[in-house]
């Protein structure tokens, strides 16, 4: 360990249990023949000025919302704390990798752009439709996607590898689009359906090697999403560290061969019959900054399972992570999430479980966008802090 690591987690122990006690005094003093009048006495700073007697007026006091007030600012404190110690394990991992000869890339979020979410849009070479359906409806484009990024701090980008003939002609095809649209992710991976765990785990190593955010997000390309219920949904978890956030399921482990979502390791889940743990589908889920950091450190030892939503939920299971099961994530399409936007319950995300995704998506995307859409300006409504 670093000794700059040591450091910043000696000072951040120890400020942490000054905060705790509640009793810390700090004087500044100013050099001699200094400052007003120049007598050199310096200038006091209470950072918790009149504790006890703000304790005793808290006891003596009847008013309950006194002492709520005063049991959320502490249970907020306490929040951020945590979220600053997870920030702080995180870095002394990385010192540790870089000093054992490192595992997966660095993580280190100096100079990058902040943001609030990277929203990742999983897509293939032959989905320029449903791309476009996407870009026709929640995605916005030009002016209004870097806009969304500089006042919002929401990217939102289309994710997607190369082909097994990197410059061919389904290469050539996106350089095209992404020319118009600038509003695709690259990654050095060869798009394939079977190689979707692979392709999630370089789109959060790439993704926390660009942005510094909160959370990072990965969707399909045929769901629909509200980006300010998303946001505004992700925000109650900000202070919150190792974050992972989706419709949790727990699934059948399928071991007969040919079957759609076969798992060829189905022995490892134990005997036949069994279902895998907790995790959340794949459609849709979010995971924190702090978990996108691990999977970027560890993620040449990661095992791939065959299905990326499995593999993500197996990454993270050991781990001391706060499982979110959202629904808002997993409204089914009209007339579910219509009526839940009527009743004031906007969806976050919308689909069709029986097609994993939103069936025939792009003549659908339109008209489920007017029903169950947030409105234009939701989205600019947000406040990321």
């Amino acid at each position: 360990m670093s000794a700059k690591a040591v450091f910043v987690l000696c000072a951040t122990s120890f400020f942490v249990g000054l905060l705790l006690s509640g009793r810390m005094t700090t004087r500044l003093t100013a050099p001699s023949g200094s400052g007003r009048g120049g007598s050199g006495h310096g200038s006091r700073i209470s950072l918790f000025s009149d504790d006890c007697e703000h304790r005793r007026k808290l006891e003596e006091s009847n008013n309950p919302n006194d002492i709520m007030n005063e049991v959320s600012r502490t249970h907020q404190a306490i929040q951020s704390l945590d979220k600053s110690v997870s920030s702080l394990e995180m870095e002394l991992a990385v010192e540790r990798a870089k000093r054992n000869g490192g595992l997966g890339a660095s993580v280190s979020s100096k100079g990058l752009p902040k943001a609030f979410v990277v929203v990742g849009i999983n897509t293939a070479f032959s989905s320029k439709k449903r791309r476009d359906s996407l870009r026709d409806t929640w995605v916005p484009r030009g002016d209004k996607l870097r806009r969304l990024e500089k006042e919002k701090g929401i990217v939102v980008r289309f994710v997607i590898g190369h082909s097994a003939t990197p410059g061919g002609a389904l290469d050539r095809a996106i350089d095209v689009e992404d020319a118009e649209t600038r509003d695709f992710m690259r990654l050095d991976h060869v798009e394939g359906y079977h190689e979707l765990s692979s392709k999630t785990r370089i789109y959060f190593t790439a993704a926390v090697a660009t942005w510094d955010a909160a959370f990072y997000v990965k969707v399909d390309d045929d769901v629909h999403v509200n980006l300010g219920m998303l946001t505004s949904r992700l925000a109650r978890y900000r202070t919150t560290p190792r974050v992972y956030v989706g419709c949790m399921k727990s699934g059948p482990v399928l071991s007969q061969k040919g079957v759609k979502y076969h798992e060829p390791e189905s022995w490892k889940f134990g005997d036949e019959g069994n279902k895998y743990f907790r995790h959340a589908t794949g459609q849709i889920y979010a995971i924190s900054r702090d978990l996108a950091s691990y999977i970027s450190i560890n993620q040449p030892i990661l095992h791939r399972f065959a299905n990326e939503d499995v593999s993500l939920g197996a990454w993270l299971i050991g781990l001391e992570v706060e499982h979110i099961d959202d629904r808002s994530l997993c409204c089914a399409t009209p007339p579910d999430c219509e009526w839940k936007k009527q009743a004031g319950n906007v969806c976050a995300a919308s689909f069709d479980w029986s097609c994993s995704g939103i069936c025939k998506s792009v003549d659908r995307m339109r008209a489920i966008h007017s029903a169950c859409g947030e409105g234009d300006g939701a989205v600019w409504n947000f406040a990321a802090a």
